[in-house]
């Protein structure tokens, strides 16, 4: 299996959250040495910075719910982090 990108896992929240804005950006190579690190520098800390019309009236921790569930396959594969930035 290999690793998550963030490519897939900002086409997944696309087709579940339609957002208005996103940015998924995989930060694994900071993370080297990291508790969750795989040592290959890619595919398991990523940052989340995304504006959704499913967040109207949620709270921040809903919010970020939304984002976990609809990110919940990539987490089964090996994903450690998700950083959720809400914009």
């Amino acid at each position: 299996m290999t690793d998550p990108t963030a490519d897939q896992m900002a086409q997944r929240l696309r087709e579940v959250l339609q957002p208005q804005h996103l940015e998924v950006i995989d930060e694994s190579g900071a993370h080297a040495g990291h508790a969750g690190a795989n040592g290959t520098g890619a595919g398991t800390h990523f940052r989340v910075r995304i504006s959704s019309p499913f967040f109207t009236g949620r709270t921040r921790v809903a919010r970020h719910r939304l984002v976990y569930d609809a990110l919940q396959d990539f987490i089964a594969q090996g994903v450690h982090a998700i950083a959720i930035e809400v914009v």
